[in-house]
């Protein structure tokens, strides 16, 4: 296994970020095998779907009606609704998982791979990229 960390800057704000670019940089030319993906944090998930034409931004509306940012939530430290944040890996688990076939992640013509992140208390994330 082959394996590094990226590390990315998601600011203040609740963002998909699209990792497609990073994991074709990583699994060029490596051959057959698999990328697997982990975001090592409590509050932060992994997705693959379409992006750029408003998929990304569906997910986010999504987010908002199924986890309220508000003060249910028992998890109560942080920004108002954190606690949000630390149920939504159960839904955007902090992993995937895709087939690289000669070199080449083999994703869906409109798939990408992107980082989910409704944490705004905490800026920067980091991604664990393994090739097997």
């Amino acid at each position: 296994m082959d394996s590094e960390t990226r590390t990315y800057v998601t600011g203040d704000r609740e963002v998909v970020l699209d990792l497609t670019r990073d994991c074709t940089d990583f699994v060029n030319g490596r051959g057959d095998g698999l990328l697997n993906l982990f975001v090592p944090h409590a509050t932060a998930g992994l997705a693959i779907l379409e992006t750029g034409a408003g998929s990304d931004d569906d997910l986010l509306t999504a987010l908002v009606d199924l986890l309220p940012a508000d003060d249910r939530w028992k998890h109560r430290h942080g920004s108002r609704g954190h606690g949000r944040s630390h149920v939504m890996p159960a839904l955007i688990p902090p992993y995937a998982s895709v087939p690289v076939l000669e070199g080449r992640m083999a994703l869906g013509t409109w798939q990408s791979v992107c980082l989910v992140d409704l944490n705004v208390d905490n800026p920067e994330r980091t991604v664990r990229f393994s090739f097997l």
